[in-house]
């Protein structure tokens, strides 16, 4: 089975004045479809830009990347557009919420695009904020809620279309210890079972313990593409995950 991210001798520089900054350096990768994968490391190792690149928001100096047989690399700005929209979901760190919307409408946003009614994509909306514990927020704007509240929402939007890949960057860096937790095994159960591909950045090696495939950069390189076996990630998600309450209403409640 082809790999649904693959990338080829992919290399990323900025000019900073007369200076070359080589940001990532000849990175290859294949991610298999509904992969968990985590890419860590130290502050400036090219973690993030390596994310940007897989996701199409910063074009390569050089290189490919290939997502679901599509070379988005090559797109121009419409066709990346159109794509994303089709089959991509992100989450950011600093949340990106529309302010005027509702925690509802807000997550209920890429489901206008592939043509929903707006009382069956609210519905749905509501269902994912359910499963993150807030269903108690769903008519409140960004600014009535705490940044924890307002990044599950983000966490939120991502799953509604259940994209084919979701791109994370440090998606629990606002939570507190215990929801970080509920959170992991919430996105990690839900991209289980809609078979989506998560991929995101941590810094936290413990959280990437438990993803399935953890890819670790240093200097704008892979020094490690570690793919855990099915015992090892199960220790680890047994330890993080011990007497862990799940997220309020996050039991499935099945499709409707």
């Amino acid at each position: 089975m082809a790999p649904i991210i693959r990338t080829e001798s992919l290399r990323k520089v900025y000019h900073v004045g007369e200076e070359k900054v080589v940001a990532l350096s000849n990175i290859d990768l294949s991610i298999e479809k509904g992969e968990f994968c985590c890419i860590i490391g130290s502050s400036g190792s090219g973690k993030s830009t390596l994310l940007n690149m897989l996701a199409g928001l910063e074009k390569p100096t050089k290189g490919l990347v290939v997502i679901a047989g599509k070379k988005v690399s090559k797109m121009d700005e419409n066709q990346l557009a159109l794509f994303r929209q089709q089959n991509l979901g992100f989450i950011f760190q600093s949340y990106n919420l529309l302010p005027q919307l509702t925690a509802a409408e807000n997550v209920a946003m890429p489901l206008m695009f592939h043509g929903m009614p707006r009382p069956k994509r609210l519905k749905k909306a509501r269902r994912e904020l359910e499963a993150m514990g807030l269903e108690n927020r769903e008519n409140h704007k960004p600014t009535e809620m705490s940044g924890g509240q307002q990044q599950r929402v983000g966490i939120a939007r991502a799953f509604v279309s259940k994209p084919q890949v979701i791109f994370a960057d440090e998606p629990t860096g606002n939570l507190d210890s215990h929801t970080t937790l509920q959170v992991l095994q919430t996105m990690m159960d839900r991209s289980s079972k809609y078979g989506i591909t998560f991929v995101m950045v941590t810094h936290e090696r413990e959280l990437a313990g438990c993803g399935d495939r953890i890819i670790t950069l240093q200097d704008g390189a892979i020094i490690e593409n570690l793919l855990l076996d099915e015992e090892t990630k199960k220790a680890n998600r047994a330890e993080l995950f011990s007497g862990l309450d799940p997220m309020p209403g996050s039991a499935d409640q099945g499709e409707e």
